[in-house]
């Protein structure tokens, strides 16, 4: 390890993620950390590292930063069909890994990157900035503690995404099967697809209509509609989409004991039965009917209401998985997200798409990689443009 009880820590990749955390470390933001290293194939990014940071060392190729004993750990800010590859690369050079969310593309990817990763003596970790949001932390303590109860129903309608024609048409890997590996799933909501499920639960399993270059002169998806179903029987819907200018932001989770609602992933309310929906179906009377049926039944005196807002300060939910994964190298401090963990939100982009592909439901438990990946390298042979994936 660096001197001073920091990780020496190289960045692959200096785009928009490569060069915030660049600065989030340098400003302090990540005491455990020392930004020593960066790897990037563009020479004119490399001139301006070299220009920013005088001090850190330049790599053209990730592998050489790897392999140099400069670095301690690293992370991978770079297209989304590379992170397994690196990823497994530095672990087997028994660097530590932040790996940038999605952890993949496709299942079969990932698998094999979670399966080598638990052979190493390496930590890998995972991007999710947002398990580090106070609000859903809170969410978190309440949901694990059946505060309300029995999840019943999940509802989160996510379509603050706009982009217009001209964002898909800065590059020729945006928006492409071959390229990013799909849309709007793949690229901005991640973290609402970790989310869902670090708070609810994985579904079990997933029925989707999904539509590609509805809105949009490209060739994946710009909107979703899915629909999941849990063990418990409760149900989900999930909607998202690129194409709305004034989009919406709404959780709902519905439990036998109350009901959670956030508002532009700002402001939690909190309904907390006072006595379970079950209970009060159970002993209601036909005279308590009469009372409902007449407007009578003051609802408000069924249950509390808590409302949660945190005060959310950019930057701090990155640095902070920044600071937690170097504190877990140095001291062991329990990881904010696994990076084992990176799975679930791939597998849940890639039930949606292949329950839209199939016009079937798809199985989370008996997801199949295979049938996935090949009709994911048809698309990507349709488009002419890279090569297909193994």
């Amino acid at each position: 390890m660096a001197t001073e009880n920091k990780i020496r820590f190289g960045i692959i990749g200096f785009g928009n993620q490569g060069s915030m955390y660049a600065k989030f470390i340098t400003d302090g933001m990540v005491p455990s950390m020392a930004f020593v290293a960066l790897a990037d194939i563009d020479p004119a990014k490399r001139e301006k590292v070299a220009e920013l940071y005088p001090n850190v060392q330049l790599f053209d190729d990730y592998q050489a930063m790897i392999d140099s004993g400069q670095v301690d750990a690293v992370v991978t800010t770079v297209p989304h069909y590379l992170h397994p590859e690196m990823a497994t690369y530095a672990l087997s050079k028994g660097i530590h890994v932040l790996n940038e969310k999605p952890a993949g593309v496709y299942t079969k990817h990932v698998k094999e990157l979670n399966e080598y990763a638990k052979t190493v003596d390496a930590t890998y970790a995972i991007m999710f900035n947002q398990r580090n949001n106070p609000l859903y932390q809170k969410l978190k303590t309440i949901l694990d503690n059946q505060e309300i109860g029995d999840i019943r129903r999940v509802n989160w309608i996510i379509t603050t995404w706009w982009r217009p024609q001209a964002y898909y048409d800065q590059s020729e890997w945006r928006a492409t099967w071959g390229g990013e590996g799909g849309g709007v799933l793949v690229n901005q909501a991640p973290h609402q697809l970790d989310l869902i499920q670090w708070l609810t639960g994985v579904p079990e399993a997933v029925t989707s209509r999904v539509q590609y270059g509805y809105q949009r002169d490209i060739a994946v998806e710009d909107q979703v509609h899915a629909i999941f179903e849990y063990e418990n029987g409760a149900t989900g819907v999930f909607v998202t989409s690129t194409n709305e200018i004034i989009g919406s932001d709404r959780l709902e989770i519905v439990g036998d004991k109350g009901m959670i609602v956030v508002d532009k992933s700002a402001t939690a309310t909190v309904y907390r039965l006072k006595e379970s929906e079950t209970a009060i179906n159970q002993n209601m009377d036909v005279d308590g009917v009469v009372k409902l049926m007449t407007g009578q039944l003051p609802f408000e005196t069924l249950y509390d209401v808590e409302v949660i807002e945190e005060e959310n300060v950019w930057g701090q939910q990155h640095s902070g998985v920044l600071e937690n994964f170097a504190q877990h190298i140095l001291n062991g401090t329990p990881l904010i997200a696994d990076g084992q963990e990176g799975i679930n939100g791939v597998r849940l982009a890639n039930a949606i798409h292949l329950s839209s592909w199939t016009g079937e439901k798809v199985s989370i438990p008996e997801f199949d990689d295979d049938q996935y990946l090949a009709l994911l390298n048809e698309r990507i042979a349709e488009e002419g443009k890279f090569e297909t994936r193994s």
